[in-house]
């Protein structure tokens, strides 16, 4: 191209430009189909925060401990002052002076105790205050976390815990090993020495709605059903259930999806439906607690027919001896259910046995029979959780929100029971509501508040 006709371009197509651009403005209109974001919300939160910052000081917090110093250092001079009066005494009165004295430090006494009361007064009714109004900006940062769509927030949380986890695991690297456990039973596996993972973490398809429920493989599949994984969820008050979900495969459990429903009983709860977050899959068949009654169901998903048996008359049974902790009670636990190499435990606590663990085998027929019993000294509601391996009861209890514990065993072969396992197992939720051991893949299998989380054992 020639250089006039780059220069006739150069100059027409300004020109163009300019021209249309006087004769009509361009106008983009954005519309924007999210709600507007309450910035005036967000403000609230920060000057509430800022104020609480301003109102509790490291001052303030130690008024108290001064004003208290303060009066134990007067009544030891008033005990003193006392002391010395008693030795002036000479049978007669005492001396004006000294009375004085000590008619002037009581008044102080009573001053500084005033001031104390009053102070404590105030406090009392700033932790309430500020108790409020931390509750009302937690919740207001839950409402303002939903408009954010880029979910930056929820990724910064899940990082703060695998930054978490990676320090613990740093920590228990540099630790000393805890005592190893006995070797569980005739099996081989050597000792339990740890408990790792989770390996498996994740929310169900009924998302946090249900925090009570379970899940597992069966631990003595029919053949072609060996890659199945079964979850049950208290749909019912977080106590009750009446049906089971089937999966073909762990992705399928954890994308939610083709499942296949199998109904004890089309309403709920209802005679020998689930009651309580324990139970176990054992040859296609699910083993809980019945509905209001101390009997064992045996629920078998090829004929969906249920069989029970009885435990004894004393058995704990309607959140009579529930797992627990200081903070939570895990609803209707009276009874728990196992799987090992062997088969199928029921656990449960009796009167008779002063609320101490009982454990029984149960023998697999139809209808289910029970098989020997073992009676422990553990207390169950001490324990939050019991699993069996090779024969051996153990049992976990609650540390803190980050860790559960392994901390006893009781050997069915020998009798012999332990209370100083330190077994530590790192949580991602508060609680864990249902916990079983896999004989095939020696997994820990948890729910844990609406999530389903598996843990691997260590033996050496």
């Amino acid at each position: 191209m020639s250089q006039s006709y780059i220069f006739i371009l150069m100059v027409i197509i300004p020109l163009i430009f300019s021209q249309s651009a006087r004769g009509k403005d361009c106008v983009c209109e954005l519309q924007n189909s999210d709600p507007a974001f309450p910035e005036n919300k967000l403000n609230n939160v920060e000057f509430n925060a800022i104020q609480c910052a301003r109102n509790i000081t490291s001052e303030k917090m130690i008024e108290i401990d001064r004003l208290v110093l303060g009066l134990q250092h007067r009544i030891r001079q008033l005990l003193d002052n006392v002391s010395m009066l008693e030795k002036e005494d000479n049978g007669n009165l005492y001396a004006a002076v000294s009375l004085r004295i000590i008619e002037l430090e009581l008044a102080e006494i009573q001053d500084l105790l005033d001031k104390l009361n009053r102070t404590t007064n105030n406090y009392q009714q700033q932790s309430l205050q500020t108790a409020a109004e931390f509750h009302d900006m937690t919740e207001t940062m839950a409402e303002l976390e939903k408009f954010d769509s880029l979910q930056v927030i929820a990724k910064e949380h899940e990082n703060k815990i695998i930054k978490r986890d990676l320090e613990r695991c740093n920590e228990e690297l540099n630790s000393t090993s805890p005592t190893p456990t006995l070797s569980p039973g005739p099996c081989g596996f050597g000792r339990m020495v740890n408990v790792s993972g989770p390996k498996t973490y994740s929310l169900t398809e009924y998302g946090t709605s249900y925090p009570y429920g379970a899940w597992g493989r069966d631990a003595n599949p029919a053949p072609g059903n060996e890659n199945k994984y079964w979850l049950v969820v208290l749909t019912s008050s977080n106590v009750y259930g009446n049906f089971i979900r089937q999966y073909n495969s762990l992705s399928t459990i954890i994308l939610g999806i083709e499942p296949t429903d199998t109904y004890i009983s089309s309403s709920n709860p209802t005679t020998n439906t689930i009651q309580g977050s324990n139970m176990v899959m054992y040859a296609n068949a699910l083993y809980y607690n019945c509905y209001d009654t101390y009997s064992v169901c045996q629920f078998n998903l090829t004929t969906q027919s249920v069989s029970t048996v009885d435990l004894p008359s004393d058995t704990g049974y309607d959140d009579k001896f529930p797992f627990r902790h200081l903070d939570t009670t895990y609803s209707y636990t009276d009874m728990d259910f196992a799987t090992d190499e062997s088969g199928v435990y029921v656990i449960y606590a009796t009167t008779s046995n002063f609320g101490n663990v009982v454990i029984s085998k149960i023998e697999t027929s139809n209808p289910p029979v029970l098989g020997q019993t073992w009676s422990t000294s553990l207390h169950k509601a001490t324990a939050t959780n019991t699993f069996m391996v090779c024969g051996v009861l153990f049992a976990t209890r609650y540390l803190d929100k980050k860790t559960e514990q392994i901390f006893y065993s009781y050997d069915t072969k020998t009798n012999i029971e332990r209370y100083d396992l330190k077994l530590n197992i790192t949580k991602r939720q508060t609680n864990i509501e249902f916990l079983n051991y896999d004989p095939r893949d020696h997994l820990l299998y948890v729910y844990s508040d609406a999530y389903i989380v598996t843990y691997e054992l260590v033996f050496q």
